[in-house]
């Protein structure tokens, strides 16, 4: 039971620390202090459902429809491509105020609503969640310990981004800062679009 919950933990761990969109996104909006733990919660409460249904055969009916994977893949590139043009234009003009109160805040339902598109339009995320931990996961004793394992890593791992972030903030609210910040989020978005999109190539 234990060895099953630390192969899950381990496992998990060692996918999600891989920096990604969710990654980016979740640490950008923890810097800004902008419904962090919102974005946070709802990344890992994502990653429980998806070990879950994983588990419990959901991976074969993906595989039985791999057109569905393919169109998720080509929607990511373009939300993902359209999320590092925005910060990339942020980075070249720079923020006119940084301070909390000066800030022009999004909505909670505006960034749980591009969370959850981070999330879910990323074919990788099903290829993980859906298929390759499941996959560990059924050559283990006690699969209910493995996915418990999967979902602890994914909860201290967002948890750790939204806290880190958060505490980060007062040091990281200089404009020259926040200008390097967007820089480095707009171009890793910009290669994991990139990375999706050659994949779809060159599966094609």
């Amino acid at each position: 039971m234990l060895e099953s919950y630390l192969t899950g933990l381990v496992v998990c761990g060692g996918i999600i620390v891989a920096i990604g969109a969710q990654n980016a996104y979740v640490l950008s909006q923890a810097i800004r202090q902008e419904h962090h733990w919102w974005s946070a919660g709802l990344c890992m409460a994502s990653d429980v459902i998806l070990f879950t249904l994983g588990m419990f055969g959901v991976s074969a009916a993906l595989m039985a429809i791999p057109q569905a994977l393919e169109l998720l893949r080509w929607l990511g590139v373009a939300f993902l491509g359209w999320l590092a043009l925005q910060a990339l234009v942020r980075a070249s003009r720079g923020r006119a105020a940084l301070e909390a109160g000066e800030v022009t805040r999004r909505s909670l339902k505006g960034v749980l609503f591009t969370t959850l598109a981070v999330t879910l339009l990323n074919p990788q995320v099903y290829l993980d969640t859906l298929l390759l931990i499941p996959a560990v996961g059924a050559q283990q004793e006690d699969a209910t310990s493995f996915v418990a394992g999967a979902s602890s890593a994914s909860i201290l791992w967002f948890g750790g981004l939204a806290w880190c972030g958060s505490a980060l903030a007062p040091v990281l609210s200089r404009p020259t800062a926040w200008r390097v910040i967007d820089g480095v989020i707009g171009l890793m978005m910009t290669a994991i679009a990139f990375q999706l999109a050659i994949g779809g190539c060159n599966a094609g």
